[in-house]
């Protein structure tokens, strides 16, 4: 049987967090580094503990408010495995945020749908490229005004309908 120990750890959220294996559960990989890391050599590993919870309003936080980067504090029982390249599982029963990841940066693209079509918005470009909502590649608009003409043409009703 594995000892188990109740602590609290720091670290990083290493990805999204993922629903878990039944209902109001979530799991997630947290990575801590050694508090003491200026005595360590310079290339000693951080820990990754699989965490997992079983309290629903953990989970639903895990799941809603919890971004990869996130600095957290859980605390609960640690459980190392037996093969040591593994990481130890650690099943959370508090957590807390202590350092929210900064906002992703969003990029200067923009979708933006005229019914069944979908322009991709670029603001570094004038020309608007244009797809159905299936993805079928319509054009490319020269500028955003003439987006209604290049759907009106490939439907067939615009005034360049059928021109080669």
């Amino acid at each position: 049987m594995n000892p188990q120990t109740h602590l609290a750890i720091d670290g990083y959220v290493d990805a999204i967090p993922a629903p878990g294996t039944g209902w109001g559960t979530a799991r997630f990989d947290l990575i801590h580094s050694p508090a003491d890391a200026d005595t360590l050599a310079p290339d000693a590993p951080d820990t990754i503990y699989a965490c997992s919870t079983a309290d629903p309003r953990i989970a639903d936080a895990l799941l809603n408010e919890i971004q990869p980067g996130d600095l957290l504090r859980v605390t609960g029982i640690v459980v190392p495995t037996e093969d040591p390249d593994a990481p130890a599982r650690f099943t959370v029963d508090a957590l807390e945020v202590l350092e929210a990841a900064p906002a992703p940066v969003l990029y200067d693209l923009v979708l933006e749908r005229w019914g069944t079509y979908v322009a991709v918005f670029d603001a570094d470009r004038d020309a608007v490229p244009v797809f159905t909502d299936h993805g079928k590649w319509v054009g490319e608009a020269a500028s955003p005004d003439a987006i209604s003409d290049l759907i009106d043409a490939f439907a067939g009703r615009g005034p360049t309908a059928g021109a080669a």
